[in-house]
This record gives structure tokens, sequence and C-alpha cells, in this order.
């Protein structure tokens, strides 16, 4: 049987601004590294990789020397040949990841593998040719583009479905990104960069996050009046980024961030804008609690621009204290399709319950399912 080609690119920079609070990765490398950061990329590339694991003897991998994704294939027992080094270090570029695309097209490969965020979604966009396949592991800190699949599990079970010959239909995918400086300063700014051609199946690919801040005022009000009036005494609440808990916070009579971590206890806001470390500091062996919202049109609540709640922070808070705050106007937009999980913790994952508690009005609480990686549980 003949070999079955992938192309790779890992971005070892992607996911680095995520636990540290920097809202993104781009030009912000050495801070997030200097803060604790250390580099995921690798690591969600190789939960993607494990589902190919079985077909070893039938895929030969194009892909780039060192950590863009080489190292990887070698530890992990592929077939692979190296096109060139593009970075002779741990450290990658927006060039790096372009001349990438366009040696791994003149190679001829059926599908490019790219592990980054939005960022380098763009970079991929800029060079790659409207009829080359290609699909992103999510492994950045913002995941707006519809080019990406719900989890590095889920792109993993995709590209294997190609490579048995099951029948995988291509489609259009948007790639859109966030102004990361706008974003720091409590903005969002986002654009339409082009698309790319995807490979796109059931749940596995996830939908374009939608652009906006338009919240419903009277929820968010009744949902705040009905935090006011049922705050537990000495017990911590953690408040996810997003409009819709930033607005709950602001009729609170809160500044939170918008776009970042923040705690609360007995109606006082003890700490903003919080990394993964001093928000695990906050909550272990504390009694908390956990708020998040999930992304209008996608339906992610973890993993998604919210990396600070790691799956250490989930633990030591307890799965049974999250709770998700979303109107039903927002859950509306996922037609269906489950809530999302991907922590980065295949075992953590599956842990999570198949439904979850949504708070969307005063004293009113929905039940809603939870999905993680490859498809719904």
């Amino acid at each position: 049987m003949s070999m079955f080609h992938l192309g790779l690119i890992i971005n070892p920079l992607a996911g680095l601004g995520g636990t540290v609070g920097l809202k993104g990765s781009d030009g912000v490398a050495a801070q997030a590294l200097a803060l604790g950061a250390e580099p995921r990329a690798a690591a969600r590339t190789r939960v993607a990789l494990e589902c190919l694991l079985s077909l070893v003897d039938r895929l030969e991998f194009a892909t780039f020397a060192g950590a863009m994704g080489a190292d990887l294939l070698a530890e992990m027992g592929f077939n692979f040949r190296v096109l060139g080094d593009l970075t002779r270090t741990d450290s990658s570029s927006a060039a790096d990841t372009r001349l990438a695309v366009g040696a791994l097209q003149e190679a001829g490969v059926a599908l490019i593998l790219f592990a980054g965020g939005d960022g380098t979604a763009r970079d991929v966009c800029v060079v790659a040719k409207a009829d080359q396949p290609v699909l992103g592991i999510p492994a950045g800190v913002k995941i707006h583009s519809g080019v990406y699949a719900i989890s590095p599990r889920a792109a993993g079970e995709l590209a294997k479905r190609l490579v048995e010959g099951g029948l995988v239909r291509l489609a259009s995918g948007e790639v859109r990104d966030l102004d990361e400086a706008a974003l720091r300063d409590g903005k969002v700014a986002a654009r339409w960069y082009g698309e790319l051609t995807v490979p796109v199946e059931g749940h596995f690919m996830q939908q374009v996050k939608q652009a906006g801040m338009e919240s419903e005022e009277l929820v968010l009000v009744e949902i705040a009046d009905w935090l006011h009036d049922s705050w537990e005494a000495d017990v911590r609440y953690v408040f996810g980024p997003g409009s819709t808990l930033h607005g709950v916070a602001g009729n609170l009579g809160l500044s939170t961030t918008l776009l970042g971590v923040d705690v609360i206890e007995n109606g006082v806001l003890i700490a903003s804008d919080v990394t993964e470390a001093q928000l695990f500091d906050l909550v272990q062996g504390h009694p908390s609690r956990l708020l998040v919202t999930a992304i209008g049109g996608q339906g992610h609540i973890i993993g998604r621009g919210n990396q600070q709640i790691s799956p250490r922070v989930l633990r030591a808070i307890g799965l049974e204290q999250l709770r998700v705050v979303a109107t039903k106007r927002k859950l509306a937009t996922l037609a269906g399709r489950p809530l999302l999980v991907d922590s980065g913790d295949a075992q953590l994952d599956e842990t999570f319950p198949d439904a979850v508690r949504v708070w969307a009005g005063y004293k009113e609480e929905l039940l809603y399912p939870l999905g993680w990686g490859a498809s719904p549980k």
C-alpha cells in the first residue's frame, strides 16, 4: 500500500501567553517565558498524533527540524523527512511558518497539519493555495478561526479518517484574529483575514467565534442580582474572561478585566487579571466556585482564551463547582451542539459530567450537554 503524505508545522511559541494572562503570544514570547510560561504546542500536537499511531506504517510526514516538528515525530516513531531547518532554535517566527507552508505545498502533501493559534492561521493563509487542504491543531490562546478542530484529539481523529479512506468533505474555513495589543487594553477588535480549505466532518471542527460585544443587559442584571443575594461567605468566586461575566461583575459594582481571570470574595474583588500560578495559589485548599461563559457560536467553556484555568486549577476547585453563565440567546447560537471542554488534560476532560449547569437568569438554571475531544460525550 502506498504511503499517505502529511505535512506538519508546529509553532513552538503558540499558547505561551495564556497561562500567564497575556491574552495571546504574538510579540510577547520572551515576557511570557520570563513569567514562567511553559511551551505547550508540542504536547497538544502529541495528543493529535497519538490518534495516528496505528497507521504509522502507512504514513510519511514532511516537516522541519527541531521544535517545528522533527523532534516530536522522532520521539513518537513516525516516518518523516525534514525539508529544512528554519529556526535552529526553539523559537519560531511568522516568516518560518510561511516558508514552511510553501515548502510543504511544493512537496505535494495531501494535508498540512499545523499547531498554533489565530496568528499561525493568518500566516498559513498568506501562503496556502486555494486547493491545499490544511487542518489546525488548537494550541494558541486566541482561536476564533474556523480552521481548527475542536480539540487536538479531534484533529487527529479527522486526519485518521482521511488516511483510512473515509469520506471527508472539504469546505472553506474563515481565518479571523484579534488585535492583541487592543486585547491587553480591554478592547475587542476582530478582523477577517481570508479563508482556507479544511476537512469538515460532524462535530470535529469548531465554528467561527461570534464577533461583537452584544449582551442581553437585563439577563446580566438578573444574574448579578442572584449572585448578590446568594454570595457564600469566605468562598472565592473565580470569574473567567468574556463580556458576559464582565457585564455581570459590572452590575455588581466590580471592575473586572474583560479578558482576564478575576477572583471575588465576600463581594469584593481580591485579585485581578491573575496568572495561572496566582490563581492556583488562591484556590488551593480554599473553598471556591468557578464561573465561566461559553464562546458564542462555538461553545467552548474551557481551553479557549482562559488557559489560566488550568487542569490543576480545575482539580483544586473541583468540577462540581463549575457553573456556566450564558444567556439563552447565546446557547441558541450553538444550534443544538454541546458545550465543549479542551483543558489539555485528556484524563481530566473525561471526568467532566455529561451535562453542565448553566445560569441563564435570576435563580434560573438550565442543564446543557457537554462534550470533549472528537465528539459529544
